[in-house]
């Protein structure tokens, strides 16, 4: 069950942080975004990658990676980098962000497929999701959007992981057609972390927290 509710609460984790603490990109957001990066990548290298490459062809498979990652780029031309943590905001602007609302949608779907009964993938997703709605939230708060538009927003947003796990655990799509798209979520979680890690900081500059952020998320995601 932890597999459909933890990325569920880690949307409202990132939406608490914002309406109730008033923190917005405040520099536990930044830190916490830095070690979801290091997290979410390292097991992507020690879980998700060695099983696609046991299950599929191996140069396929990095064609499949490829593919994931021009996947997310053409997401983010849409998205803006929200996945990462770039977000603008336009206080003038009252029209609902559907490009911004869509990309991030098909991008948490996909996530989604890779968490099943006993990997460990759910933790490197509840992490990543936890400054990013919080990211989120405050763009949606700050850019004036009704409460309804933002409620709405967020509900999806969080809805959207758990659906693509439950396809992923209870349709007939073949074994294969499922380590193909672990082979794409690949890709798209080497793009966003990669981004995280060199962006994290201003000028490509790593400070001493951000740094021990970076490699506390290594060693916890090889440790569990």
């Amino acid at each position: 069950m932890n597999k459909y509710l933890l990325p569920v609460l880690a949307v409202l984790i990132g939406a608490l942080i914002v309406l109730v603490l008033k923190q917005k990109r405040s520099l536990f957001t930044k830190l916490l975004l830095s070690f979801s990066g290091a997290f979410l990548l390292a097991l992507t290298l020690f879980d998700l990658l060695p099983e696609v490459y046991h299950h599929l062809d191996a140069k396929l498979t990095g064609l499949y990676i490829m593919f994931g990652i021009l996947l997310q780029i053409i997401l983010e031309f849409f998205s803006k980098g929200a996945e990462h943590g770039h977000i603008h905001i336009h206080k003038d602007n009252t029209q609902f962000p559907w490009l911004l609302f869509i990309s991030l949608c098909i991008h948490s779907f996909l996530e989604g497929f890779p968490i099943h009964q006993h990997n460990d993938m759910v933790y490197g997703v509840l992490i990543h999701k936890i400054p990013i709605a919080t990211l989120i939230t405050s763009f949606l708060v700050q850019s004036n959007y009704s409460k309804m538009q933002i409620a709405g927003f967020l509900i999806f947003f969080a809805a959207m992981t758990p659906l693509g796990t439950f396809i992923s655990n209870n349709t007939s799509l073949a074994e294969q057609h499922i380590y193909i798209i672990n082979a794409i979520v690949i890709g798209i979680f080497f793009h966003i972390c990669t981004v995280i890690l060199f962006e994290s900081s201003e000028g490509h500059k790593f400070n001493m927290s951000k740094l021990l952020a970076i490699i506390f998320g290594v060693a916890i995601a090889y440790l569990i």
